[in-house]
């Protein structure tokens, strides 16, 4: 419960960031689940829960894509709640709109009966969770006989993004240590692991496929993601000179590389299953 809190009040910080800089990058992958759940929904799924909202990306793409269904989206940090209620505000239709609630809850503890929904998704959240077996089994206990489950989330990978190399050694330049990397612990170790966790959480007629998120930062864009959004706290914590230092640095280094050095690639997993 403590790392569910503090994940939730980090996420209450970083949710305008979130919006700005990172949603933009993984929705191509995270709109992947709507083609996996298309058939569901042409079985008639009806009421859906989007685990782990976000800015509601996933909620808002269902919406407009299927007229008949509502969704109920779910996330542990209030901040990006709000900011997904909002998007919904910005980007639906009225009647879009009134198919859309949020809740403030967490992935491995939702306040809903058994049996609520038809069908539940999820984008880049069951690598967060301090227990993702857990919670599948909480989505497998919201679902009803036969509904269906469909999320991607990260594939572990040790390959190196340039740019942020570049970040660390800007850092030691201005007499800041390096970061240190525990090599994304909750990310999915093979597509063939993300299916065996499906089917020992309940759930028949699994499969799984390995994916492929590219985005090509450019200088400017690559500066302004690390330092406001993915390294916030670190750069806000620094003497406005050492800031300027530090941008300085990191903008020499990143404009001495080729294009294709700040090409971010992180591979990805999508999985889906129906409750038995």
């Amino acid at each position: 419960m403590r790392v569910m809190t503090e994940q939730a009040e980090r996420y209450d910080r970083i949710a305008v960031g979130y919006a700005r800089w990172w949603a933009p990058i993984i929705a191509p992958e995270a709109l992947t689940v709507l083609d996996r759940l298309e058939p569901a929904i042409a079985a008639g799924a009806h009421r859906v829960v989007d685990i782990g909202t976000g800015t509601g990306t996933l909620a808002v793409a269902a919406l407009r894509r299927w007229p008949e269904i509502e969704v109920v989206g779910i996330d542990a940090s209030s901040g990006m709640a709000e900011v997904a209620a909002a998007e919904a505000d910005r980007l639906l239709a009225p009647d879009e709109r009134r198919r859309f609630a949020t809740r403030v809850a967490f992935a491995d503890d939702m306040p809903f009966d058994d049996g609520s929904f038809d069908a539940a998704m999820s984008s880049f959240v069951f690598q967060l969770v301090p227990n993702r077996f857990r919670a599948l089994r909480e989505a497998r206990r919201v679902l009803r006989p036969g509904g269906t489950l469909a999320y991607v989330s990260w594939l572990h990978d040790e390959r190196a993004f340039a740019p942020d190399a570049d970040f660390d050694a800007a850092l030691e330049e201005i007499g800041v240590r390096a970061r240190e990397w525990n090599d994304r612990p909750g990310d999915l170790p093979s597509v063939e692991g993300a299916a065996a966790q499906l089917q020992r959480a309940g759930f028949a007629d699994v499969t799984a496929s390995a994916g492929m998120l590219e985005h090509p930062f450019d200088v400017e864009g690559y500066i302004g993601f690390i330092t406001t959004f993915d390294e916030e706290d670190l750069v806000s914590s620094l003497e406005p000179d050492e800031r300027d230092a530090l941008v300085a640095d990191l903008r020499r280094r990143l404009t001495a590389r080729p294009a294709a050095d700040l090409v971010l690639r992180l591979p990805t997993v999508t999985a889906i299953g129906i409750r038995r």
